[in-house]
């Protein structure tokens, strides 16, 4: 089993910035990838980012440019740095993680983590 604990989430202005991290624990041999989802109220869960131990990394189109996914595979821990953030930002980010990248980005990890509230309001 791996566990994943997810911080940094909470409340930001419009044109701000966030980072947040995931740290993974327990059986980490078990996972490659892993990356960040967030759901809104009303919406389908969606991916915004996801990221390879060696780094190849995927964005959704709506964060390109603003959003930076990163990791330390030396602490099992995955960031996502948020820049520029708006009102449509504004969900709960859950972190991801599974054994194979396409899993990860087709939205079907082996595991996830609780998730972490960021709201983008003045």
């Amino acid at each position: 089993q791996v566990q994943l604990v997810e911080s940094g989430g909470g409340l930001v202005q419009p044109g701000g910035s966030l980072r947040l991290s995931c740290a993974a624990s327990g059986s980490i041999f078990s996972i490659n990838a892993m990356g960040w989802y967030r759901q809104a109220p009303g919406k389908q869960r969606e991916l915004v980012a996801a990221i390879t131990s060696g780094g190849s990394t995927n964005y959704a189109d709506s964060v390109k440019g603003r959003f930076t996914i990163s990791r330390d595979n030396a602490k099992n821990t995955v960031y996502l740095q948020m820049n520029s953030l708006k009102p449509e930002d504004t969900a709960v980010y859950y972190c991801a993680a599974d054994l194979s990248f396409r899993a990860v980005v087709r939205g079907t990890p082996g595991y996830w983590g609780q998730g972490t509230q960021v709201t983008v309001s003045s």
